[in-house]
């Protein structure tokens, strides 16, 4: 990873829309995702307590790696906990002993490490065909595009306001439109009473340490499934979440990073965390700022708003989740539906790949699982082998360039 790119000068108004484009990733995190690692602990059967060090630890991680890595590098290095594995984690933990499983967290983290330290993550990533992988990110976030209109059917008013307000701000005021329709649907649902945080009150999260034990057991039926899981659902399209904004920081470097502070983090809890893909592309794309090389400072926001989070454990975690459920995907969807179309326009650019990106485009949003292993490796896995079919064989490994130092040149040359 490198940070030798040169380094545009910020003012005022070049943080709004990367912040609110970190809020909002957050915002969808929790709000979206976090009731699994909740469904979790109560199938382990974890205290109060320990359930507020696992919100704490997974939080405090997620954030401080995101920021530490979108600082050094001067990208949006978004990172996130493995969502398929707390939901794989909501039936492992009913028949493995807690500390058997926190054991098992310490291994999984430990084979991220070494994957990160031994360059061959980022040597895989290269011989991804560009037009394959903006398939393949288009079908992992088209459920949420869809998903930004079918509340319409569950919430008429709430959906139909925020998409006619995305719209027509779109139409006036293109760069505050997702920053508007957050703003318009938190002022719409506090006046209609239908956030409701009478019951909460502000504590701070205490981290409990959990002593692991390790068994041949919690080996094969948590390490190796948490590992494979997290690599395949959530390194993999993450890291193609990055590529298809242009920007090439190298993975080995985000692994090993993430990885150490898995594995700092499982003996409080923390079942993995890593690179993020659907809320990184809220971060990633022009939504976050038209300069690409402004946006890391979503990155630095979105890890501050997770530190917070952690701080204060449960409670702002409840926080989110007290939104309705429409709310939330409708403003992941529209918040996403630039990077959509983005993707689909750059699947379908090169003819000797259209078909192949096509396919890998169905194949994602058809979120096929077999084997405990979901939709994102699959799409990926039926793309390439549908290029290398009508190809002949895969591209070449890909050079690694900096987007910073791509557009440094671009504008050399412009100039």
């Amino acid at each position: 990873m490198s940070s030798s790119a040169p380094r545009a000068s910020l003012h005022l108004s070049d943080l709004t829309h990367p912040i609110v484009a970190g809020l909002i990733s957050v915002i969808v995190n929790y709000g979206g995702t976090f009731i699994l690692v909740f469904q979790a602990a109560k199938v382990a059967g974890l205290s109060p307590e320990l359930t507020a060090s696992w919100v704490w630890s997974v939080s405090i991680g997620v954030g401080v790696t995101g920021l530490l890595l979108s600082w050094i590098s001067r990208e949006p290095i978004i990172t996130a906990w493995s969502t398929p594995a707390a939901a794989f984690l909501v039936v492992a933990l009913a028949t493995t002993p807690y500390a058997e499983a926190v054991g098992a967290y310490l291994i999984s983290a430990a084979a991220f490490v070494l994957l990160g330290l031994s360059g061959y993550f980022e040597k895989v990533i290269r011989l991804i065909p560009s037009g394959v992988s903006a398939g393949l990110l288009a079908g992992i976030l088209l459920q949420f595009g869809i998903g930004a209109f079918g509340g319409v059917s569950i919430d008429p008013l709430l959906g139909g306001l925020l998409i006619v307000a995305y719209v027509v701000l779109k139409r006036f005021t293109a760069r505050y439109a997702v920053v508007g329709i957050l703003v318009l649907g938190v002022a719409f649902l506090l006046t209609q009473g239908r956030v409701d945080l009478s019951g909460l009150q502000l504590q701070l999260a205490a981290p409990v340490f959990t002593m692991p034990v390790f068994s041949l057991n919690a080996l094969l039926s948590v390490a190796l499934p948490l590992f494979l899981i997290t690599l395949t659902g959530q390194y993999m399209p993450g890291m193609l979440v990055l590529r298809n904004d242009g920007f090439r920081t190298s993975a080995n470097p985000i692994v090993t990073v993430t990885g150490l502070g898995s594995l700092l983090m499982a003996p409080f809890g923390s079942h993995a965390f890593n690179i993020a893909a659907i809320t990184a592309a809220i971060c990633t794309g022009k939504e976050a700022h038209e300069e690409p090389s402004k946006r890391w400072i979503a990155g630095i926001a979105a890890g501050v708003f997770y530190i917070l989070v952690g701080i204060f454990g449960v409670t702002l975690a409840a926080v989110f989740m007290a939104f309705p459920a429409t709310f939330i995907t409708t403003l992941a969807g529209l918040a996403l539906l630039g990077t959509i179309g983005g993707s689909l326009a750059s699947a379908m650019a090169d003819a000797k790949s259209r078909e192949a990106s096509l396919i890998t485009f169905l194949a994602a949003a058809a979120n096929i699982t077999l084997f405990g292993i979901g939709g994102a490796f699959w799409g990926l896995l039926i793309g390439l082998l549908a290029y290398a079919v009508l190809n002949g064989r895969l591209p070449r490994r890909q050079p690694a360039t900096n987007v910073a130092d791509a557009t440094a040149r671009k504008g050399a040359t412009n100039g």
